[in-house]
């Protein structure tokens, strides 16, 4: 499986949800996660998506690093199940 069908995976449960996950891309600022996803609340989650076993960079993980010391939530997902995993909790949230 591959990192776009993980990413369009959790496009379309997002939006069953009610939310969106806008592409993320900041010119300037490598190692952004991918996805920025919205959900009605007001309730707003970045997410870095991987192919399966797939790894994040270091500098992936220095950015990810700096939005959870700014209080955002953050995810790392590499597969469908994470998605499904992630869609569940934020359900619950």
């Amino acid at each position: 499986m591959r990192e776009r069908e993980i990413e369009e995976y959790l496009r379309l449960g997002v939006k069953r949800l009610g939310g969106t996950a806008f592409k993320f891309t900041s010119p300037g600022n490598a190692g952004v996660p991918d996805r920025l996803v919205i959900m009605p609340g007001n309730r707003i989650y970045f997410v870095e998506l991987k192919r399966p076993g797939g790894k994040t960079s270091q500098l992936q993980n220095r950015q990810i690093g700096r939005l959870k010391d700014l209080g955002c939530k953050v995810f790392v997902i590499d597969s469908k199940e994470g998605v499904d995993k992630f869609l569940d909790d934020i359900q619950s949230a």
